[in-house]
């Protein structure tokens, strides 16, 4: 029996998402692109619930980048992430509009504290019954350091950091046992206080003496996501993600990666399917071949080189108006330079120089643009997926909501015509949409 893909939406609570011609999309601007009112991420979320996606799920950046010539102009003249509003209070709105689709979202933990992180997390999943994600990272930009008066820790001590920063959160949910709430009228009892304890954590990074002050989810606290490329981010997600999130254009790369992050989770002594590996998508819908390529052009065609170069250089954290167009970027070898190295050529391995790159950074962050009719997408899909052996995908547009909607009405029908997408939730928690099988 063929495996179910699981999907998932990528978004930004900004203008931008993956894609910087999305604002300026004849398609987005017919539509009205409302992106600072909740009820545009309410129908994006009930479109994706009629889809049967595991989730929707939020990117973020707490920085507008100078990464790229030292100044802020090109990043907010091209809105390359920029502006970008905290997606957390969306969740809350999204879930309120949907019955079991998850809802997720990004939160760093570069520049915060477990107790908030954990007070903040343990509430969201009571609010969403279960369905909240959070996409645990660490942050990448020295801006999003110097917005919080600190300097740029290596990547080693980012990622032990996030290994005590999360041990504090699981001690603090731990912190009430259960039949804590007793909420027995007669005796005059709310709380058992015999069965909440501090937890005394002092370690390396953090101090908190707890205990949390939420009551414990029936749920089981959010699933945790991910979104590492480094050795320490992956071995992260080994031991504590319920899913994990991969920009793999090239598909041994891909398999690649799925077979470490496989690795990882069976090291950690889990189950190595449990975490599972959604690869980034960028949908091109025509009613025709010939028309969807001709959709992908236009919409190319819309993508600033300088405001690819912008939302590059942030993402790298490295100034990349130093170098000359024609740089072939595989070649070079600057220490910043070597984490996207999977961008940098194309699906059949020819190199790609700093201009190519740019530019297909600013049309998809590097994710592959599958282009055609429904089933010609369905084709590339499964063909991908039953190839490098991952789980699904997380879906990115071109355009806002008509590209999300035109998937929803016809790649997911003919996905379940084929028995490859759920025609039916199984449960009502994102842990158990993702948990899915068949």
């Amino acid at each position: 029996m063929k495996r179910l893909l699981h999907l998932a939406q990528f978004m930004v609570h900004g203008p931008t998402w993956h894609s910087l011609a999305m604002w300026r999309h004849p398609q987005t601007a017919e539509r009205g692109f409302a992106w600072t009112e909740p009820a545009f991420w309410q129908h994006i979320a009930r479109t994706c619930e009629r889809g049967l996606f595991d989730m929707v799920f939020f990117a973020d950046l707490n920085y507008i980048s100078d990464t790229y010539t030292g100044s802020m102009d090109p990043a907010l003249r091209h809105a390359a992430q920029a502006p970008e509003h905290d997606p957390i209070p969306l969740l809350s709105y999204m879930a309120a509009a949907t019955k079991k689709i998850g809802v997720a979202a990004t939160y760093s933990v570069s520049h915060q504290q477990p107790f908030h992180a954990a007070r903040l997390w343990a509430t969201l999943d009571h609010l969403t019954h279960g369905r909240a994600g959070w996409n645990v990272v660490t942050s990448l930009n020295h801006n999003q350091a110097a917005n919080h008066g600190e300097a740029m820790r290596p990547t080693d001590e980012r990622y032990d950091r996030a290994d005590e920063f999360f041990e504090v959160c699981r001690k603090l949910w731990a912190s009430w046992q259960p039949g804590a709430v007793r909420a027995d009228r007669a005796s005059g009892t709310f709380v058992d206080p015999a069965k909440v304890r501090r937890i005394e954590h002092e370690g390396r990074f953090f101090r908190s003496r707890g205990p949390l002050n939420v009551v414990p989810s029936p749920w089981g606290g959010p699933a945790i996501l991910q979104a590492g490329t480094s050795p320490k981010g992956r071995a992260f997600a080994g031991r504590h993600a319920d899913a994990i999130f991969a920009i793999q254009p090239n598909l041994a790369g891909a398999r690649a990666y799925r077979d470490d992050i496989r690795k990882a989770a069976a090291e950690a002594g889990r189950a190595p399917d449990d975490c599972k590996v959604l690869f980034g998508l960028q949908p091109i819908l025509g009613s025709s071949r010939a028309e969807a390529e001709e959709r992908r052009d236009a919409h190319n065609a819309l993508v600033p080189l300088e405001g690819g170069l912008a939302i590059l250089s942030a993402h790298l954290d490295f100034d990349l108006s130093i170098l000359p167009l024609d740089t072939v970027m595989a070649h070079r070898t600057e220490p910043q330079l070597q984490r996207m190295q999977t961008r940098y050529r194309t699906a059949e391995g020819r190199l790609l120089t700093l201009r190519e790159v740019a530019r297909n950074h600013g049309q998809s962050v590097g994710l592959p643009q599958f282009v055609g009719t429904a089933a010609d997408i369905a084709d590339q899909m499964e063909a991908y997926i039953d190839f490098v052996g991952g789980d699904g995908f997380m879906l990115s547009p071109t355009h806002v909501p008509g590209a999300i909607e035109e998937f929803v009405d016809h790649v997911v029908p003919e996905l379940q015509r084929r028995g490859r997408l759920r025609t039916a939730y199984a449960g009502t928690t994102l842990r158990a949409h993702l948990s899915q099988a068949e």
